[in-house]
């Protein structure tokens, strides 16, 4: 089969397209021919090994599984030894982050973390699903009509998922990103927007009920200014020396009613099958910038880690290469 394989961490174009043995399925595993793989953030940091926490998941060295991409929609090939809840030729999807292995023409996936694709949803836009719009889903429970909600980050596929979400509850909802994703935000339902390299959202000398930030980069201090009191940030990743400081720093602020943490999302099968229930009755709709072969894996990584891309890319491994 062919696979988009990495043999340490390093940038894309260490990455090679190469054949490698169709794997077998162990104990309760689906053997999946894979229709589509979606591109995350955190398929960036698995590849260069940083922040510091994908290499404590995926191997302190090196990395321990050759193949990422998570977000995986594949037909059942083969099952392994103790799976009954599925049956071979059923199109699944399913967030697989912990073993990874989408960008290959087959993976071997945990049944537990698979769910049945709705037949109303289309290979692309379920593999978009179970990574960015269960963060998403998450980092907008319990908002209310007329919240102030900042979503820094937002161009990407949470942030884009967690704007219709929060539109949809009736918050008013500012977008930070680049200029290059600003006028575009708008067109999505964005109260206002601001270019984060023109100006710092914590230092504007306003406030927000709640803050979801994709990539922490400030203080507890910086963060608390930017909340109104009862207000809650919540940090989706980022170095792990600043999520300690949020963890830690955040503490002394909560006698003020700001509570600063970390976005705990619930990964496994109910949120999966709750979000691709979402996207069937038009609640989330995932943007697509592209669909791309396996060849354009390294490419796709690139502008995923350099915050270039609007919403989301999807590989399909069936696609000619380029």
């Amino acid at each position: 089969m062919r696979a988009v394989v990495q043999t340490r961490y390093a940038g894309p174009d260490r990455l090679r397209l190469t054949d490698r043995p169709v794997p077998d399925p162990g104990k309760g595993q689906l053997r999946l021919r894979i229709l589509a793989c979606a591109v995350n953030l955190s398929d960036w940091e698995y590849l260069v090994g940083s922040p510091f926490y994908a290499r404590i998941i995926g191997g302190l060295f090196r990395p321990r599984h050759a193949v990422l991409g998570s977000d995986i929609v594949g037909i059942v090939d083969q099952l392994g030894p103790g799976v009954t809840d599925f049956a071979v030729g059923d199109r699944v999807m399913g967030d697989v982050v912990e073993r990874r292995g989408g960008f290959a023409e087959f993976a071997c996936v945990a049944a537990d973390k698979m769910v049945q694709v709705p037949q109303d949803l289309s290979d692309e836009v379920a593999a978009c699903l179970p990574q960015a719009a269960g963060i998403a889903i998450a980092g907008t429970q319990g908002l209310k009509a007329g919240d102030r909600l900042l979503i820094n980050g937002a161009g990407g596929g949470s942030g884009t998922m967690a704007l219709q979400l929060a539109k949809a509850a009736g918050a008013r909802v500012t977008v930070v990103d680049n200029a290059g994703k600003i006028d575009w935000l708008k067109t999505l339902g964005a109260d206002e927007v601001i270019d984060y390299r023109q100006q710092d959202f914590a230092t504007l000398g306003r406030q927000w009920d709640r803050i979801l930030d994709m990539v922490a980069t400030r203080g507890a201090g910086a963060v608390a200014a930017a909340l109104a009191r009862g207000g809650i940030y919540r940090a989706v990743g980022g170095r792990v020396s600043v999520l300690l400081s949020l963890l830690i720093g955040g503490l002394r602020f909560r006698p003020q009613g700001k509570f600063i943490g970390m976005l705990l999302v619930p990964s496994g099968a109910h949120l999966t099958r709750q979000s691709a229930q979402m996207a069937v009755d038009g609640r989330i709709v995932p943007h697509l910038e592209a669909v791309l072969p396996l060849s354009e894996v390294p490419e796709a990584l690139r502008r995923t880690g350099e915050g270039e891309v609007k919403g989301k890319i999807v590989i399909r491994p069936d696609m000619p290469l380029r």
